[in-house]
Parts: structure tokens; sequence; C-alpha cells
């Protein structure tokens, strides 16, 4: 990464946090479409890995209360 990147990055993280994320996507956006694609072909490919666990028995599910309750507890 270039000096003025780093500048830049320094500078970018002491925003406050929603202006962080919106820098970062609207960054992201800059880049182009096809990491994006890329990135949703990877999370389609695994959406169907952890289907076919579910289908063949090998993971359990919960509901989403409790995943929910879960996530909160930490």
């Amino acid at each position: 990464m270039s000096s003025n990147a780093l500048r830049l990055l320094d500078e970018a993280l002491q925003l406050p946090a929603q202006d962080r994320a919106e820098l970062a996507l609207r960054l992201l956006d800059s880049v182009g479409d096809e990491p994006a694609s890329e990135v949703e072909r990877a999370w389609i490919e695994e959406a169907k890995r952890r289907l076919a666990e579910i289908e063949r028995g090998e993971v359990n599910t919960v509901p989403w209360a409790e995943a929910r309750a879960r996530i909160f507890a930490r």
C-alpha cells in the first residue's frame, strides 16, 4: 500500500463507525462488479453446501429466537 493510502487509512480510522462503514461501501463500489460477482458465487456455493449438510442430517438447526439469544448473550 502506498504512503498516501496508508495516510488516508489512518485518517479514515479516526472517523465515527457510521462514516467508516459508508466510506468502505463506497470504496468497494468503486472497484467494480467482478469481485462482487465472485463473492456472490462463493456465498451461493456456501449456502448450497450448508443446505446439503442440513438435508443429510449432519447439522442441527435452531429457531431464530434461540440463535439470536445466543448471539446477544456473548
